[in-house]
This record gives structure tokens, sequence and C-alpha cells, in this order.
């Protein structure tokens, strides 16, 4: 797959404000810091940035460490740098242990042993399987992705995992099952975010059928060539390269094959704001901010939105037909 650079001088400059602003008006201070860095071009993920802060990148014993680094799959390259680790490890969205963006320390509390995936609903015989086992069924690869937050910032990561539509060979969908439901974990304990109860939680996102059995979706387990960091989403997160950066749910302990379409953890917040499909589109802004820019987090190089992040010759026809929904947020 080639994909021609775009240079970031085609378009001006577009302000973006964090998602987190409108559900929690405690996190406004520490994040309007972030976000006023963002608009001005200032670079909250740079080296500075991270220099009283910088994530832990050691390497830690893994049970399937040996299957890393995973050969790349060359068909998948990328119009930017990779985006570097210590930047994609301490920049991260993740709720459930707090709304700024560096909480990988506080994710470091999630114990991913044992770790297992239920798989439930209209499936030929419903199952339980170890992260373990489900990871030595399938073939492993890197795929270098564009990854793309609804926020406006966006990453270059090399990801390993298996594809989706394999994970379908081993699930066994039966012919009435439309729709793919994810479920993350639900442990307060150890998750403080999961406490707040404004959150519906557990995080619940939802895809296609047809989407599933794309190419493009990823199952991931590992990332820089190494397994998953609990920030990430470990030990088994989706990769959704085309959406907004929310639909990729992280540490997935279900997933139910269903008729109806599920209502997915943001659609149950705000679904004026974040609707089923959500993929991206530089012509579609979010109620309070434009997309037609993005801020590639590390170089700091605002660069035009891609349509599908620049992936729609893979995915478009998907949507063929469903024009008259609400296809981008």
């Amino acid at each position: 797959m080639l994909i021609k650079r775009i240079h970031g001088w085609e378009m001006p400059e577009s302000r973006a404000t964090p998602e987190a602003l409108f559900l929690n008006r405690r996190a406004v201070i520490a994040a309007g810091i972030g976000a006023a860095s963002i608009a001005a071009g200032a670079g909250p993920a740079s080296a500075q940035w991270f220099q009283s802060s910088a994530p832990d990148l050691t390497r830690r014993p893994d049970p399937t460490d040996d299957l890393y680094p995973a050969k790349r799959n060359e068909s998948f390259t990328l119009d930017r740098p990779l985006t570097d680790e210590v930047i994609s490890a301490g920049y991260n969205n993740y709720y459930e242990f707090g709304t700024s963006k560096n909480v990988w320390k506080q994710a470091e509390a999630k114990k991913t042993r044992p770790w297992t995936i239920k798989v439930d609903g209209l499936v030929e015989k419903p199952f339980e399987i170890g992260i373990d086992d489900l990871i030595r069924r399938t073939q492993l690869e890197e795929r270098l992705y564009r990854f793309r937050c609804v926020e406006a910032w966006a990453m270059a990561v090399p990801w390993t995992g298996f594809t989706l539509k394999s994970f379908l060979d081993i699930a066994k969908p039966t012919s009435g099952a439309k729709y793919l439901r994810f479920e993350t974990f639900q442990n307060p304990a150890v998750a403080p975010g999961q406490k707040q109860s404004w959150y519906p939680w557990p995080y619940v996102e939802a895809v296609t059928i047809e989407e599933a059995t794309n190419d493009l979706p990823l199952m991931v387990t590992g990332v820089y060539g190494k397994p998953l960091r609990n920030q990430f989403g470990a030990p088994l997160r989706l990769i959704l390269p085309w959406k907004y950066g929310f639909k990729s749910i992280k540490a997935i302990t279900r997933v139910s094959f269903t008729a109806d379409r599920p209502k997915s953890f943001w659609e149950q917040l705000q679904a004026s704001e974040y609707g089923f499909w959500a993929n991206v589109n530089p012509a579609v802004p979010h109620p309070r901010w434009s997309q037609a820019t993005e801020q590639v987090l590390g170089t700091q190089e605002r660069v035009p939105t891609l349509i599908y992040n620049g992936y729609g010759e893979q995915v478009a026809h998907l949507y063929k037909g469903k024009e008259a929904e609400r296809l981008y947020l």
C-alpha cells in the first residue's frame, strides 16, 4: 500500500480541544494546559514535556515474549516517521485511570495475567480462552499504522497483532451475527476512573461484521517490537486505523456477536458528538472543533487530515448505501 505524502502547509492551523473537558470540570485546569499547547503548535508531547515524567520503557517478562518482534507486513507503509516510543507510551487517553494523558504509572496497577477473553452471543459455541492460548493460536505480524484521535492529534505506531478476521475464524459466528460488541475489564480497585459514576462502565465498543472481515482491523498484542504495555491497552486491544481512536477499545475481556447494533461507551455519554461509525473525515467537524487538520505528535507538524485517515481505498466501499447515516462522528 503506497500512501502519498501531503504537506502540512496546504491547510491552515485549527484549534483542537480535548474531549474530556465537557465531561469533567475538575480536569479543566490540568487539561487546559495541554490543549492550549496543541492549539498553539507548542507540542505537549515533546521530549521536554516528558522530562520530569518520562514513561518507563523497561522490557518486562511476558509469557509470549518469544514471539516478538514479529515479522513486519511490508504492505502497510507510512507517509511520516514513526512516533518515538517515549511519546506514544506517555501520551494516552485511558479514562479508566484518569483524564490526563500521562496515566502510564496508574495503568501499571492493572494485572494482565491471568487474563481470559469470553466469546459469546451468536456463535456456534460460546467459550472462554486465555490470552496466551489465543495469541499462540494466531499469526502475529507487525503493521505500521497512522493513529488519529478525535481530539485532532495523531501518531504513527508499529502495532503487532493478528487480524480481526482471523479471530472470527476462531469465534465461528453464526449467520445471524451482524455486529461485534467488545467489552473491557472492570475493576475500580485498580482503575480509579471506574469509581466515577457518571461514566457508563465498563467501556464498550462495536463494529459490523463487514468491518470486522476487512483486512485492516488488528487485534493488538504488542507495540514497538515488544508485548503491549498497560497504557496501550494490554494484553489485548483493537486498532481500527480509519476511525477515530476512541473506537479502538483497550484491554478486551469479552467479544459478543449480536444481531442488533450495540450502543458504545461514548454514544451513551454524548451521542450527538460521538456516533457509532466515527470514520475520520476532514470535512466533518466535531461540534466543538475542526477536524480539517491534525498535529503529528513528536514532530509537532500540523498536516491536513485525510479522509478515512488515508485508508479509503481499503474501507470506503463498506459504507456504500449508508450515506444517510452519520458516518463520520
